[in-house]
């Protein structure tokens, strides 16, 4: 048989596919494809040994059955399962030293099942257990650990009991002192840990922060729990195939292999000298290497699942999702076909949604998970589709408490998702919008939906996706192209339109930007203002450019220079930024990119697209258009995105710098070998190849040092570079949050000693003397999972929407304060200090110093 046959009945064991004709039995699946592989192990058994450990940790959801077939192979072949226990071994240490939280995760699954099926002695998986909990409590000690990195402590408590529910009833059987002693460890090292605080990282703000963490458990807490039951259920779980009881009998006369001692990556040691910033900014690098894998979205009803089998369905499909991460057929494929034998269709959505509007980021670019959902809707169109939309009314429901960068990433996987699909919703569901304020967060998400529609299509074929509902017409964005006012109108023209006739000719013409440049200097800023001068030349150059983005972009490239003489300062690029919103005040999508690409060719900085868009005219807008928003994500992210290649690319190039000197080490160690190796005869070295093997090797080793010399002086270079941008950085988050601490200094009632904003709206709520928060759970008619409130008759359901205007921009804004914070945590503590000093001081707004450092994840009394 050729290795692509015993490789593909490998990868497709367990599943329904030509390569094991029509059986689902998977006793016969294992069968035959341990008969295959027996047959294969003396010419392929290297191959066969790495192509296993590479399924298992990579079709996690298939452990059980590998894990089965490395049984049966050590019936008959001991010596290569021990050689599999000890490459496991390897890489299970591997996977500890560099942090690869999955590689350790699925390895101790992999041990866990090899124990079931008598290939691992279950003293050793006991070992893996002990050292973790061992490790865990040394870390979570005031004095012997760093309980910063309680994370870390808490991801190898969850490891060992992730495991239990593939192989906890085997370990039960066969050492019940010991398991039980993992247990009462587990148990102390919960009494000794602190609980994790979601603040900052909820979907919701419907509930306040601090008070929520209180109350419910973290997720240990409730993998703990969930585990309980398991062990009162006698361990039995639906979810975990356990193929390797149909070979009990066999296996049992299998030799069970020892694994050898692990140990656990030391952690850094708790600083001598803490302070809160010190505190803050490890807990953060903690959190960031040791995340936690799935938050709850808990949009659904919960369902008749048992509690562990609901953790092993997520951790199937989490599996899936980051090994299929490039792949999203096979992804939407292996997500249908897991091997439960029940309807998974609700969690499968709600797990799938709980990574897109994961925070702060999700594990991937949000388009993976739109394109696993398209699929998936393909795959079951029966089924899934339904429950999308079921997801989206929920979340729709509640989406004036949903934080505002998971509405942001809502908002543009609905308009992606719509797409392709024909734009179909049911939008007289939500007609009722129209009847809202227009701040009311219901109406603005349908607007900015169907803004990102046109974008994604064009202007008439989504007015005709809303004719059940044509009333909404008035949310889609203007229809009209640039708003250029520099043409000619019935013939007579005026001074701008002239000047702007003359530029056109000359850029028509291909007049070399001195020419151009001489012009305005000597003809038109001498008799027109600044204003009019500016007005003219970035008018004309938009409008030569408005054809499309590739127009837009030559203009830039060409004529960039022009436009850097007249603008070269903030204040003169602040009014070239308004200048392009002006022109393209129907189009936002123009305007973001048209003041991006300024900000890629360097023709407007970043600190003055922040003033502009901290301009009255933008903050006007912050809680009705998400037009400001997309122009500042853009600065802030490209910002970012420069010290990060920056920093890429100087790690590379140190690795590059460790290669060239052991290179020219070993080229002068040639040298000196080949010069001691010359003859002398009267003091005269002997004619021969000598002399010229010599010269090449110095010439390769001259080449070698040069070579390593422009690596240095290039690492020298980058990190000035580095330096330059890092300050750069630091004075345009300083501007920011001086900005947003302005705006909202002047807008938060005065007196306010509102700590949360929780404790704020309920201030408000009191003054109104009505509620205006939405229930927090959805009541759903089971049989049919439509929400009982839903808008399915075009109802008026939640007109009224009790939040004043003025507190819905406070409320808008002060959640995008917690959003950059957020999102870019690691940049903002590398400048907190500065950030405490100048702007989160006693005289800022609390609100505002509270958002922040929700944001940050730093508890509020330090912030």
């Amino acid at each position: 048989m050729s290795s692509s046959s015993w490789r593909t009945l490998l990868l497709r064991i367990g599943d329904k596919s030509p390569e094991y004709g029509p059986s689902s039995d998977f006793k016969d699946h294992i069968e035959t494809c341990f008969g295959v592989l027996r047959r294969e192990l003396e010419h392929s058994e290297t191959e066969i040994l790495e192509f296993l450990l590479t399924c298992a940790e990579q079709l996690p959801h298939k452990i059980p059955f590998y894990g089965t077939l490395i049984g049966l192979i050590n019936l008959e072949n001991e010596d290569f399962v021990k050689k599999l226990v000890d490459k496991t071994q390897s890489k299970f240490q591997d996977a500890l030293d560099t942090g690869n939280c999955n590689g350790i995760r699925i390895l101790l699954r992999l041990m866990t099942v090899m124990m079931c099926s008598k290939a691992l002695q279950p003293s050793s998986l006991v070992d893996v257990f002990e050292t973790f909990l061992s490790s865990a409590a040394t870390t979570v000690d005031e004095e012997k650990g760093n309980p910063l990195w309680q994370p870390c402590a808490d991801f190898y408590i969850a490891c060992i009991l992730s495991c239990l529910p593939w192989g906890g009833a085997e370990l039960v059987e066969q050492i019940p002192e010991d398991i039980e002693r993992v247990m009462v460890g587990i148990e102390a090292y919960l009494s000794i840990r602190k609980h994790t605080s979601d603040n900052g990282l909820s979907f919701f703000e419907n509930v306040d922060e601090i008070e929520r963490d209180l109350n419910n458990k973290d997720f240990l807490e409730d993998l703990w729990d969930r585990v309980q039951v398991l062990s009162s259920n006698g361990w039995k779980v639906e979810s975990v195939p356990r193929p390797h009881l149909s070979f009990e009998a066999q296996l049992v006369a299998g030799k069970s292999h020892e694994f050898g001692t692990i140990n656990c990556s030391n952690l850094p040691t708790m600083s001598s000298v803490p302070s809160d910033v010190s505190f803050g900014k490890e807990k953060h690098e903690a959190e960031l290497k040791y995340p936690q894998r799935i938050r709850r979205l808990n949009i659904f009803p919960s369902s008749k699942m048992e509690p562990i089998d609901r953790f092993v369905v997520e951790e199937y499909l989490l599996d899936v999702l980051f090994y299929f991460n490039g792949s999203r057929k096979e992804c939407a494929s292996f997500m249908v076909g897991l091997p439960v034998t029940f309807r998974y269709e609700y969690l499968m959505a709600e797990t799938i949604f709980s990574q897109l509007l994961m925070l702060p980021q999700p594990p991937f670019k949000p388009v993976y998970y739109t394109l696993v959902i398209i699929d998936l809707c393909k795959a079951l169109p029966g089924a899934f589709p339904a429950v999308v939309a079921g997801a989206v009314r929920a979340l729709f429901e509640k989406i004036a408490d949903l934080d505002m960068e998971c509405r942001t990433r809502l908002i543009l996987w609905f308009s992606h998702h719509l797409s392709n699909f024909q734009f179909i919703w049911p939008w007289e569901e939500w007609a009722y919008v129209l009847d809202l304020p227009r701040w009311a967060p219901q109406r603005v998400f349908v607007q900015e939906v169907l803004e990102r529609e046109v974008r994604l299509s064009y202007w008439d074929k989504v007015k005709q996706s809303i004719e059940n509902a044509p009333g909404l017409e008035e949310l889609l964005p203007p229809k009209g192209g640039p708003n250029f006012n520099l043409g000619a109108e019935n013939g007579k023209e005026n001074n701008e339109q002239l000047l702007s006739g003359q530029l056109n000719e000359m850029v028509k013409g291909k007049a070399p930007v001195r020419e151009i440049i001489s012009w305005i200097e000597e003809s038109v800023f001498p008799n027109n203002s600044l204003e009019v001068t500016l007005r003219v030349v970035v008018q004309t150059l938009l409008n030569i450019g408005s054809k499309s983005f590739t127009h837009l972009i030559t203009v830039l490239e060409r004529y960039g220079q022009v436009i850097s003489k007249i603008c070269p300062d903030e204040d003169k690029q602040i009014m070239l930024i308004a200048e392009v919103g002006s022109f393209w005040k129907s189009n936002t999508q123009m305007t973001a990119i048209a003041i991006d690409r300024m900000m890629g060719y360097r023709l407007v900085s970043n600190l003055a697209i922040v003033r502009w868009v901290f301009s009255e005219e933008n903050v006007e807008q912050f809680h009705m258009s998400d037009r400001p928003w997309e122009v500042l994500r853009n600065a802030v992210s490209k910002t970012y995105n420069r010290i990060s290649d920056l920093r890429k690319e100087i790690l590379s190039l140190k690795r590059n710098i460790s290669s060239a000197e052991v290179a020219v080490n070993e080229a002068k160690a040639e040298v000196d070998a080949a010069a001691s190796k010359l003859a002398l005869v009267d003091g005269e070295p002997v004619i021969g190849e000598n002399p010229a093997m010599l010269n090449r090797l110095k010439s390769h080793a001259e080449k070698a040092q040069e070579e390593l010399v422009s690596i240095q002086e290039s690492v020298e270079a980058k990190e000035a570079l580095l330096g330059r941008a890092t300050d750069e950085n630091e004075a345009l988050f300083l501007l920011l949050f001086k900005s947003f601490s302005n705006v909202l200094t002047d807008r938060l009632p005065k007196g306010s000693g509102a700590r949360s904003l929780r404790e704020w709206k309920s201030a408000q709520v009191e003054d109104m003397a009505v509620d205006p928060e939405e229930p927090s759970t959805m009541e759903l008619d089971n049989e049919n999972q439509i929400p009982q409130n839903s808008q399915s008759n075009g109802g008026k359901k939640n007109v009224a929407y009790n939040v004043g205007e003025k507190e819905q921009w406070c409320i808008t804004t002060l959640s995008y304060v917690k959003a950059f914070s957020r999102q870019y945590a690691s940049e903002i503590w590398a400048h907190i200090e500065k950030l405490d000093a100048e702007v989160l001081t006693e005289d800022a707004p609390p609100l505002f110093r509270s958002a922040v450092g929700f944001g940050l994840r730093r508890p509020v009394n330090e912030a």
